[in-house]
């Protein structure tokens, strides 16, 4: 079920997956934090690629944002994987609740 609903929300909202399985991870199947972020992430590229290609097909995407924004993404996702085991679970999970609260707030403004 939490696949599922990890799924749906990557392919309504173009992301926002690892929202959902993190948290889920940690509470329902027991899972530290450490370990839920880095399975979100492994769980998440599959299904971006899966919903990124949907777009591709049946949306007009602007190819070269797409590239710029992609290549950042992966240098982000280099660094962001190698600081994951030198930051404790508490910094973990401040740092990831302060990302969620600064997205909640820039979406209702």
């Amino acid at each position: 079920m939490i696949g599922i609903i990890t799924g749906f929300a990557n392919g309504l909202f173009g992301s926002g997956g690892g929202t959902i399985a993190v948290p889920c991870m940690e509470k329902f199947l027991g899972v530290d934090a450490h370990k839920s972020h880095a399975t979100a992430i492994a769980v998440i590229l599959p299904l971006s690629v899966l919903s990124a290609l949907i777009y591709v097909f049946k949306a007009d995407v602007p190819w070269g944002e797409t590239i710029a924004v992609s290549i950042g993404g992966i240098i982000g996702g280099v660094v962001g994987a190698k600081l994951l085991n030198k930051i404790s679970s508490r910094k973990i999970h401040i740092i990831f609740g302060l990302a969620m609260l600064a997205a909640a707030v820039r979406m209702f403004l």
